[in-house]
């Protein structure tokens, strides 16, 4: 029993806080990375100021109202198989908000993507409490916290380079790579703890 509870070797557990870390970024890096191309996306679809202002407001919403119930949802279905689905409706619906057609469909899937992005990064730290001893966990909590101010602080610029040099979908189909690589490390190293792993 205490080789299944036990915390993964320290070569694994970076490994870990890398696949976790993925996640996280793309989830911060798109609530800023969008703002630099709200006025590219309301001559296109001819919004108002008003109007355009729900791409962003959308995402943030959806974001906080999926948290009360992830512990549910992980503890019903698996941690690793909620995080997996999550990663996927993220990268689906990116690619889809870079193929949107009008303001309304832009929403929908702004929506969507907050589902999928919100619920990386409590399940995220979640993961890291338990793959790190006690002692180590504020330090790997401190490195999350790095890859959590990393991605808001980046995406002005990383969303105005993209703008300015392809075009405003281009800062969705970036998800679309990363996040890939991300539902890969997460089939290989990411395993529900033993008191998930409960008969259906």
């Amino acid at each position: 029993m205490s080789s299944t509870s036990s915390p993964p070797g320290p070569s694994h557990r970076w490994l870990i806080t890398l696949t976790v870390m993925t996640g996280t970024i793309m989830s911060s890096l798109d609530s800023s990375i969008v703002n630099v191309a709200l006025p590219y996306m309301q001559g296109n679809f001819g919004a108002s100021v008003t109007e355009i202002a729900w791409v962003s407001t959308a995402y943030i919403l959806s974001n906080v109202m999926t948290m009360p119930i992830i512990a549910m949802i992980s503890a019903r279905f698996g941690r690793k198989n909620f995080y997996l689905f999550s990663v996927v409706l993220f990268v689906a619906s990116s690619m889809l908000c870079g193929l949107a057609w009008s303001l309304p469909s832009m929403v929908v899937f702004r929506i969507l993507q907050g589902i999928g992005g919100g619920t990386l990064i409590p399940v995220s730290q979640a993961v890291l409490r338990e793959t790190f001893p006690p002692r180590e966990q504020g330090m790997a909590m401190g490195i999350y916290g790095l890859g959590v101010i990393l991605g808001p602080a980046c995406g002005p610029v990383l969303g105005g380079y993209i703008t300015d040099n392809f075009s405003w979908p281009w800062i969705f189909f970036i998800n679309v790579p990363v996040g890939i690589v991300n539902i890969l490390l997460v089939m290989r190293f990411i395993q529900d703890p033993p008191f998930l792993k409960r008969e259906k």
